[in-house]
């Protein structure tokens, strides 16, 4: 099967949008995500995609293929987010916090949050100050104040001044303080919230997996979705991959800011991030479907990112691996993205996953003959120099 033997799906932007919203609606810091992966499991079953779930919270799905071809390929996205966690109790009534996940506290001041306490049925509200907040008091102290964590923090919305006021709250050191997303879907098509990385990705994903199935279609090649709950920690798709996956495509934010090629109206196809390059026929292979079938979509490589696939290979996954990426504006902050990259995004994910694996017989089984490589590199010198045999994915 060429990639010119696949045809574009019907999207179900309503859909896209909705499971959006609601995934925004649910708070999902790292280390706190059950009722996130409930929901999602719940959306998977609604499709009728059955789903198991690892000891670490990771779920795992599938739409079988037709055949046991002996590799499969996985789609991986995560529901965690940045947060923060009570670090102290402090005498004025207030909490000292750190963060979950690399962000700065820049964007988390003025930040609306929900502290969780081990009563499960209470959620404390608060919000994120700097510790000079007041302009009648401060002055020009206001401006001269640094920015960091220490900087910081956070005013609950009880009447409490004291230490003993927030234990007699339940409030102690190690509750999860999550930040509120406040979306805003707005006329344009331009969809503003918190957490967009990686809840954008994970509506695509479900969006994309629900057109195969309202379409009827049976991929060639047996489809793992794989949604993570520690990606922005750091550990990812470090655990609960099947061990016959041979491509690994993490979904997840692509940066959009100056210097960078990625564009909230696009898809963008990552060639490399601050972990190294991405597979070189896999990636290729991507942009050939999406120039086949009029997919807008750039290029770009990443300074300072990672992601689901990162942990993956650093943890031995033996798969080719790639990272599609929706543009957000101001990630890990004030984010932003639009309604078209999403559905751009979303077209070519229906795409790839109708293909057959970049080499189906190579890739078939985890090793082979160097010889029987069907697309290698081949150098040899002689006497008028280095000469390279032909690269390409056939």
């Amino acid at each position: 099967m060429t990639v010119r033997d696949i045809a574009p799906l019907k999207i179900d932007l309503d859909y896209l949008q909705q499971v959006l919203w609601e995934l925004l609606e649910i708070p999902s810091p790292s280390g706190r995500t059950d009722h996130i992966q409930q929901y999602v499991g719940e959306r998977l079953s609604a499709l009728g995609i059955p789903s198991t779930l690892t000891r670490r919270g990771a779920l795992n799905a599938h739409l079988p293929g037709p055949r046991d071809t002996g590799a499969d390929r996985a789609i991986v996205v995560h529901t965690d987010t940045i947060g923060a966690m009570v670090k102290r109790l402090k005498e004025n009534g207030r909490l000292e916090v750190k963060p979950i996940g690399t962000h700065s506290a820049r964007f988390a001041e003025g930040a609306h949050v929900r502290i969780f306490t081990d009563d499960l049925d209470e959620v404390i509200t608060g919000q994120v100050l700097p510790l000079k907040a007041s302009g009648h008091r401060y002055n020009d102290g206001v401006d001269d104040q640094g920015v960091g964590w220490e900087h910081v923090e956070v005013r609950i919305d009880q009447r409490v001044e004291n230490i003993a006021g927030l234990r007699t709250l339940g409030i102690d050191a190690g509750d999860f303080v999550a930040i509120v997303s406040t979306p805003t879907f707005t006329p344009t098509g331009f969809i503003k919230s918190r957490h967009l990385d990686d809840k954008a990705g994970v509506a695509a994903v479900l969006t994309a997996f629900k057109a195969l199935v309202d379409a009827g279609v049976t991929p060639p090649v047996t489809a793992h979705l794989l949604i993570t709950v520690t990606e922005e920690i750091g550990h990812g798709a470090s655990h609960g991959l099947d061990p016959d996956v041979a491509e690994i495509v993490s979904v997840d934010a692509a940066v959009v800011a100056p210097g960078q090629q990625s564009r909230e109206e696009t898809v963008t196809l990552a060639m490399g991030d601050g972990v190294g390059p991405f597979d070189y026929h896999l990636t290729r292979k991507l942009a050939e479907i999406a120039a086949e079938h009029d997919v807008n979509l750039v290029r770009d490589v990443f300074d300072y990112y990672r992601s689901d696939v990162a942990a993956a290979v650093e943890a031995g996954a033996h798969a080719r691996v790639a990272l599609l990426g929706f543009g957000v504006d101001a990630t890990h902050g004030h984010e932003r993205t639009h309604l078209e990259g999403l559905r751009h995004l979303t077209q070519l994910l229906c795409l790839y996953l109708q293909s057959d694996l970049v080499f189906p017989e190579w890739d078939a089984e985890p090793e082979g003959d160097l010889a029987d490589f069907p697309s290698l590199s081949v150098q040899s010198a002689d006497e008028d120099g280095p000469k390279a045999g032909p690269i390409g994915v056939d």
